[in-house]
């Protein structure tokens, strides 16, 4: 109880950081700081015409500027001060804390890239691998409560990362894939839907998405890619197949001139297609990285996550420690009213 008396008689609460601080139930109120000065000035001025003072011969020990006439103002001062107090107290000043909870059903996302030799081709900057990494990062940094797990894949397959919450440990393991990772040459499309379907078959989400990004034909790997699709889609995975690159002439690197050295691709589209059509997802053609961005963010709206949320707002009123001062000041004016201060060289 003590305690709480004590921080009453702060002189923290009258100061203007506290008084902005604030926010006002009813700040219309707070007009009347200024109104109240300027009525008590006009009843001062109605009071003076309907009752003129009586001019009085004073001793010259008397100084018509003497300060202490000044004491006769104090039980004003202290008669506003408690106005003024009333004003901050109706104003209701207050503190919110908003706390918002967010919770969702989220989306399991398994990103299976290609980094065999042909994703060094030049039609992206700097290479296919490159702009398909970039791009990657920016799908995940902009997900929210999904488990997404990553698969690379070349003549094997080698799952890089299971199906994690860790976005930061994801994107530094997606910064840190180069065609070195994988001795086996060629295109496993099949193992790498089947490396990824193994790291989701155990998933309880209500909606598992695949990603596949590849540029060229499945000619390697055990496993041939329309059955790893057809196994993927018996466990309820929706698959979505980005061809990357163009076919035709490509650059890729340059010759002893420094002239850039074209090179011919060729891209598997059919089976690309097969493999979104018997998963139940899309097929995308990307022939830049504009188009590559522009392919994620489509997939990103599509399989979007529902996300809720609660909010709780605690609110705490203040109007009780002015109002505490207000009384304070009203009975302080009070007894000076019937003091010597109130006549002060006037009776």
């Amino acid at each position: 109880m003590i305690e709480q008396l004590s921080e009453f008689f702060s002189w923290s609460w009258f100061l203007p950081e506290t008084l902005k601080s604030y926010e006002w139930e009813n700040p219309w109120i707070l007009n009347l700081i200024w109104i109240i000065p300027v009525f008590m000035l006009i009843r001062k001025f109605v009071k003076f015409l309907k009752n003129p003072v009586l001019e009085l011969s004073l001793p010259k020990t008397v100084s018509g500027n003497n300060p202490w006439t000044y004491l006769r103002l104090i039980p004003t001062a202290f008669f506003f001060l408690f106005l003024v107090m009333m004003v901050i107290a109706l104003a209701r000043p207050q503190r919110s804390n908003e706390r918002v909870e967010q919770f969702t059903e989220g989306i399991d996302i398994m990103l299976v890239m290609d980094i065999s030799e042909s994703m060094d081709l030049q039609d992206f900057s700097p290479n296919r691998l490159e702009a398909s990494k970039a791009t990657a990062v920016e799908f995940i940094n902009g997900r929210f409560g999904d488990r997404i797990g990553m698969v690379v894949f070349a003549g094997e397959a080698y799952s890089l990362a299971p199906l994690t919450n860790d976005y930061k440990l994801l994107t530094e393991l997606i910064g840190e894939i180069s065609f070195s990772m994988m001795e086996a040459k060629g295109t496993a499309i099949g193992s790498a839907l089947a490396s990824a379907t193994n790291r989701m078959k155990d998933s309880e989400s209500v909606s598992k998405v695949m990603i596949l990004l590849s540029d060229g034909e499945s000619n390697a790997g055990n496993v041939d890619p329309l059955f790893a699709a057809q196994l993927a889609s018996a466990l309820n995975i929706k698959i979505y197949t980005i061809a990357v690159g163009k076919d035709g002439m490509v650059p890729y690197g340059t010759d002893f001139f420094g002239r850039p050295q074209m090179v011919e691709s060729y891209l598997d589209e059919t089976t690309l297609r097969e493999i979104a059509k018997i998963g139940n997802g899309e097929f995308f053609r990307a022939a830049d990285g504009g188009t590559l961005a522009g392919i994620f963010e489509r997939i990103d709206s599509l399989e979007k996550t529902e996300i809720k949320e609660n909010r709780y707002k605690e609110t705490s009123d203040y109007y009780r420690t002015y109002m505490f001062w207000g009384f304070i000041l009203l009975f302080t004016w009070m007894l000076l009213k019937s003091s010597f201060l109130n006549n002060f060289l006037l009776d």
